[in-house]
């Protein structure tokens, strides 16, 4: 499987939303998407748009500041590229046109103002970057509008964008749970059976704060918004816990901002109805949206069509390895045995988590080698890499934990309990086992690796081989500890010997 090798560029987006205006400023490594600058407002331009007709005259103001201060971090990191966007509030009123011609003549920024479809088909592009294969009904949700959009494994049908936001819906003025239910629900017929489908990919700053809130009520050991996935039934039950709940109440909930306990009970009221209307099964929470969505369609196609998982490790383990190349050469030797054996994720997800372990193998190389089982675990826990489910985190942090020779209990061990079932910890550990079997058999050189092969033998038997004419490379204590060990986390017997 090839990855994107080429220098990385910086792109910055500035998107003026209903109800935030943010400036983020990310690194581009081939497929793989950073985030090196996050900074945001909470303007509210919204606020009034569907009374008024008019953008919010303090928004305005707030709005304006931001920009000011977002065009003169813009010109001194100098990004390769800028892109900007501006939503539903700016589309929809009346003086958004002269909001945006202001904004270019006294800060000399260009904002682009998206159509109801267009910011439906990045936000579904954004949950296409964080997940390749992801499949099901994207909703997007800001301070004035929701888009709709159904996406299969990077293919996308027309979207739609509904007057759903809490803006649309009356906020801030008194919330009332019943009124804002019927109004959300006739507002959703819109939403015909094309929109119907087992999975729903939750876009937005308030269903993100809602996958928090979950998070804390079920004590979740990982607090990673991105691909975090509930029942749909889990949802409605905490949307309308969240909807019943008073201002007071809710701001005794840590991590909510303030500015968002007005509109936090619209959000959760429209999940409730979305799930109710529609049909889903399960809700996955993504912290990919338009921002991430306009970068992703600016990518060659060659890039876009690369894994984001693998990509991710790719760079990560570029970045802090010490052996150019490691990688791909162990991907290509693991193959052959993992292939073999029965999968523990499906789907073909299995060998895409061999390939990402393969492109961590390395990234211990630079940290104390007393710490680097623990410190690489961590690391690859919470990486913000896109592309990968939960539990595949925890499988990849137990693999690396194992790589780097962590013994008996990982870091975070209930957390690991909680992520992974028996079969997935012990294949997780196996494939530690062998990067570790591969990375010292061959000091870690691709082309000492490649005169070697590891595989199961139809006898069942873990069989590491190595060319006539490098059959020393299978002499020493520490080669043999090494395949024992692996061959014993397989549960077979082993046999050593030249090509």
């Amino acid at each position: 499987m090839p990855h994107a090798d080429r220098p990385g560029r910086d792109a910055a987006v500035v998107d003026v939303g209903s109800n935030s205006v943010r400036l983020v400023i990310y690194r581009l490594e081939g497929r793989a998407i950073w985030t090196v600058f996050n900074e945001k407002v909470l303007a509210g331009l919204g606020r009034g748009v569907e009374a008024t007709g008019r953008l919010s005259p303090d928004g305005v103001r707030d709005a304006m500041a931001a920009l000011r201060r977002f065009k003169a971090v813009i010109d001194a990191s100098r990004p390769e590229e800028i892109h900007t966007a501006a939503t539903a509030a700016v589309r929809d009123a009346e003086d958004g046109p002269e909001f945006i011609e202001r904004v270019r003549r006294e800060i000399g920024l260009d904002i682009r103002v998206l159509s109801g479809p267009e910011e439906a088909r990045y936000a579904a592009l954004g949950v296409v970057a964080g997940s390749a294969e992801a499949e099901g009904v994207v909703g997007d949700l800001g301070g004035s509008s929701l888009e709709l959009t159904r996406v299969d494994h990077g293919d996308l049908s027309a979207g739609i964008t509904l007057p759903l936001g809490p803006f649309a819906l009356g906020a801030p003025k008194g919330f009332d749970a019943d009124v804002v239910r019927r109004t959300a629900v006739e507002r959703l017929k819109g939403a015909n059976a094309d929109f119907k489908g087992r999975t729903f990919h939750a876009v937005g700053g308030a269903w993100r704060n809602l996958a928090l809130i979950h998070m804390r009520m079920t004590d979740y050991p990982l607090q990673i918004v991105h691909q975090y996935e509930i029942p749909a039934r889990d949802a409605s039950a905490l949307a309308r816990l969240i909807a019943k709940q008073s201002k007071s109440s809710l701001e005794r909930i840590p991590g909510i901002a303030k500015k968002r306990l007005d509109t936090l009970p619209y959000s959760a009221v429209v999940l409730d109805a979305l799930v109710d209307r529609l049909g889903f099964e399960r809700v996955v929470f993504s912290a990919y949206g338009v921002r991430e969505g306009m970068l992703f369609e600016a990518m060659p196609p060659e890039v876009r069509r690369l894994d984001p998982l693998v990509e991710g490790c790719f760079a990560i383990g570029a970045r802090q390895g010490a052996s150019e190349g490691l990688g791909q050469a162990l991907a290509a030797w693991l193959h052959p045995l993992f292939d073999d054996l029965e999968p523990v994720f499906g789907d073909g997800r299995d060998r895409i988590v061999v390939e990402s372990a393969a492109r961590l193998a390395d990234i211990g190389a630079r940290l104390h080698p007393d710490h680097r089982a623990d410190l690489a675990f961590t690391q690859v826990l919470r990486a913000p890499v896109g592309g990968q489910s939960h539990p595949e985190r925890a499988f990849l942090a137990t693999s690396v934990f194992a790589r780097y020779g962590g013994s008996g209990a990982t870091p975070e061990q209930d957390a690991i309990n909680r992520l992974l079932y028996d079969e997935r910890v012990d294949r997780a550990r196996a494939l530690g086992l062998a990067l570790r079997l591969g990375c010292d058999l061959s000091a870690r050189s691709p082309a000492l690796l490649a005169r070697s092969a590891v595989s199961l033998q139809s006898d069942g038997r873990l069989c590491l081989t190595a060319r006539a004419d490098s059959a020393d490379m299978l002499l020493g204590e520490q080669t043999a500890k090494r395949a024992q060990a692996l061959a014993t986390a397989l549960g077979v017997e082993l046999v050593m010997k030249p090509a």
